[in-house]
């Protein structure tokens, strides 16, 4: 028996609004990211030197920040979330290009780790640059060539490009207009193509010409030491806030003895190449993160301290926070700190 033309109407019409519906609670973009507690994760694993010293009987943890593009479907189960913040996402930014940024930012935070923790172990090293790549297209002055976010440049005019000074020195004395060969990698393909420049604002001369993207530079620690040489297995992690934890789990590998003491030991902050430790984002968080993983000791930046005593006093966590600007403090706090669990005494080779 044949069903009525208009019952079969009825079910699409009825197909159609689910499908509308599911479209714009789960898959439809808003203006807005859902920040929450990430995790506190055992650096450890994420490091290795070859003569490295494997003592380890407490752990040092790296925090993040949960960071999500939020649908309506989140939005509106948000405030039920305790520990949720909803934020509007940055106008000029995909999610693509805050990928790359956020790798960067891991990347360039690894290389300052390795650095800081080379000058407090007295290990020599160089800086030898890798790669010039795409962070982001620039909306102010849009590119006229094809380029995607983590391209790598190459080469500009048959020059290569292997430091971030490369690019405006062979763009040095060109004007909006000009035409310029550019080499791509992208996936592991090589792109070539002739791009336009864009003006990309002004100098002491006048006007400056440019490809209209923002780029990084790759750059990779050598010690003098090849055994010395500190790698980092992949992550899904970025940005610049691990660097100070990173500097502690590769110094305490490349002296001897156990800088944690036995102790479970989280923390957050950039790092300079002399130590000094910067302020973050999102420190609210990583406190909660870091409780919820039992850790003990906090290093929090000085800048932070008030935000995260606020959230520590809130969540009612007995973690201990200790303000610090710089990697020598939080290197005699370690050393001045009592051993939670016998620390084995006899050197290595």
């Amino acid at each position: 028996m044949r069903q009525p033309r208009s019952g079969v109407i009825k079910a699409g019409l009825y197909i159609i609004t689910l499908a509308v519906i599911v479209y714009v609670v789960v898959y439809m973009p808003t203006p807005y990211m859902i920040n929450q507690p990430g995790t506190a994760e055992e650096i450890k694993p994420m490091v290795s030197i070859p003569a490295g010293d494997p003592e380890e009987e407490g752990t040092f943890m790296l925090t993040t920040v949960s960071v999500s593009y939020a649908n309506l479907a989140m939005l509106a189960t948000s405030p039920f979330q305790p520990h949720a913040e909803v934020v509007r996402k940055e106008p000029d930014r995909n999610e693509k290009e805050y990928a790359t940024q956020q790798h960067y930012y891991m990347s360039s935070s690894q290389s300052n780790a390795i650095m800081a923790a080379y000058n407090l172990a007295e290990v020599k090293y160089a800086v030898v640059p890798e790669y010039v790549f795409v962070v982001g297209l620039s909306k102010t002055f849009a590119p006229k060539g094809d380029f995607q976010s983590g391209d790598i440049i190459s080469k500009v005019d048959g020059q290569p490009v292997e430091r971030f000074e490369d690019l405006p020195e062979l763009l040095q004395g060109k004007k909006a207009g000009d035409q310029v060969e550019v080499v791509l990698s992208r996936d592991g393909k090589e792109i070539r193509q002739q791009v336009e420049l864009v003006e990309i604002g002004q100098d002491d001369i006048g006007s400056k010409a440019g490809l209209g993207v923002s780029v990084g530079e790759v750059r990779k620690v050598k010690p003098a030491d090849k055994e010395k040489e500190v790698k980092f297995a992949d992550t899904r992690i970025g940005g610049p806030s691990a660097g100070l934890m990173f500097t502690l789990e590769i110094y305490n590998q490349l002296t001897p003895g156990d800088l944690s003491k036995g102790y479970r030991i989280a923390g957050t902050g950039t790092i300079s190449e002399d130590g000094a430790i910067g302020s973050i984002g999102g420190v609210q968080f990583k406190i909660v993160a870091s409780h919820r993983e039992k850790a003990e000791i906090f290093f929090v930046p000085e800048a932070n301290y008030k935000d995260a005593k606020v959230k520590a006093d809130e969540i009612g966590t007995t973690m201990q926070l200790v303000p610090v600007k710089h990697a020598d403090e939080v290197l005699r706090y370690l050393e001045e700190l009592p051993a939670k669990t016998p620390v084995k005494s006899e050197s290595k080779s």
